[in-house]
């Protein structure tokens, strides 16, 4: 959700814009801009804080799963790239160290 009180905020600086000469009407235009820019920004594809900072949680986790899954088949690859010998029994294995 939006926070109410920047946009009164916004909406009281843009009615102390107004011109002297029409300030009388001063309360209902910071109305008529808070509801302009309430509605301008519901338009608008947000998300909460929370919401935010919630899925980069998730975006950090799933990094950190995605380098572990990268060493792992790093190391799997670096296994399989290793050269064989031939066993007695027709079987390949590694060499022993």
């Amino acid at each position: 959700m939006i926070d109410l009180s920047q946009i009164d905020d916004l909406a009281r600086r843009l009615s102390g814009l107004v011109p002297p000469a029409l300030r009388e009407g001063r309360e209902e235009m910071q109305e008529n801009f808070k509801a302009a820019l309430q509605a301008g920004l519901n338009k608008l594809d947000l998300v909460t804080r929370e919401e935010f900072d919630v899925q980069r949680a998730v975006l950090a986790r799933t990094r950190s799963q995605l380098d572990e899954l990268r060493a792992l088949v790093e190391q799997l690859e670096a296994r399989l790239a290793e050269p064989r010998i031939a066993a007695p029994d027709g079987n390949d294995t590694p060499p022993q160290a």
